[in-house]
């Protein structure tokens, strides 16, 4: 592709504003969570890919954990499986879980890795079945059925909350040229397979492997206030404050709780981006603007 003078200009001028982030994070883990426009529209995932690779090419080393709760959807559709959900949770029996491990480990992993590959990097798709480095514990949803006084606690099959993550596994991937694509599946210590919410095992990734960023890629633009306006340079504070005057609520929650963990285990920032604007993790690690909400413990221009 031809490039005008004025073009180029721009983008040695963008090139040259980059290097002090790239001299920052050169070395650091990012763990970034892939999902939602940026996972199913084809432009969004040649650009994901590129940008991931462009991370390890400048000596950042990049985890990527995907969700495919839509193609779990239609995969289940397709075997005539009916799905059944309980406070927004899919009810995940043994057929379930074994079409969720297939999707997940199988198909979906296997995209990702391929797109990587085609835009020049190197990557390997594992579960957390893998060498049992996500130990998962089964979770049990509280729900208040109507006519009852108190909720009651449900079991859900299958779905899980993470336990443990073996960080001797992923340092690993760190001194290699291989860049880690893990489905959202850990293990017990009885070998039983769960389903975890992709947000929360990136989440706990980063927080073992003591990340320098954690990026959940989201289908909005980011945290907003009540005038509909998007909120960066957020610190953990302010975010409890946003959640107790009620500006943060609903699906939203999951997301903030996630980020906040993080961060106050010791992730230096969390990033809630909008993954439907192209290049939308280069744009917010190497720009002033980004693309999304940062949440630290420092407040900007501390």
């Amino acid at each position: 592709m031809a490039f005008s003078r004025e073009s180029a200009l721009d983008v040695a001028k963008v090139l040259s504003e980059s290097l002090p982030y790239i001299q920052r994070f050169a070395g650091k883990t990012l763990v970034i969570k892939y999902g939602g426009n940026a996972m199913t529209d084809e432009t969004l995932q040649a650009g994901f890919a590129r940008d991931i690779v462009l991370m390890k090419a400048i000596g950042i080393n990049p985890i990527v954990v995907h969700g495919g709760g839509p193609q779990i959807g239609d995969m289940l559709a397709k075997l005539n499986i009916e799905s059944k959900f309980i406070n927004g949770m899919r009810v995940t029996d043994t057929a379930t879980m074994d079409v969720v491990e297939m999707v997940l480990g199988g198909q979906v992993n296997k995209e990702i890795v391929n797109l990587i590959c085609e835009a020049g990097g190197k990557a390997i798709g594992i579960t957390g079945k893998d060498s049992r480095f996500i130990k998962a514990k089964k979770l049990f949803v509280k729900h208040q059925a109507e006519g009852m006084t108190t909720p009651e606690q449900v079991d859900i099959g299958h779905v899980g909350e993470v336990a443990s993550v073996d960080t001797s596994f992923l340092k690993f991937f760190e001194n290699s040229d291989l860049i880690p694509v893990i489905a959202p599946i850990g293990v017990d210590d009885e070998g039983n397979s769960y389903n975890i919410n992709a947000d929360l095992v990136a989440g706990k990734v980063a927080e073992a492997v003591g990340a320098e960023k954690l990026m959940l890629l989201t289908n909005i633009s980011g945290v907003q206030d009540k005038q509909g306006n998007v909120l960066t340079g957020l610190s953990t504070a302010q975010v409890d404050a946003l959640i107790a005057d009620g500006t943060i609520y609903g699906g939203m929650l999951p997301k903030i709780s996630c980020a906040l963990s993080a961060v106050n285990s010791g992730v230096t920032s969390a990033h809630i981006i909008d993954g439907r604007v192209p290049h939308a993790t280069l744009l917010e690690i190497f720009t002033d603007t980004g693309v999304g909400t940062l949440i630290s413990n420092t407040k900007v221009g501390e």
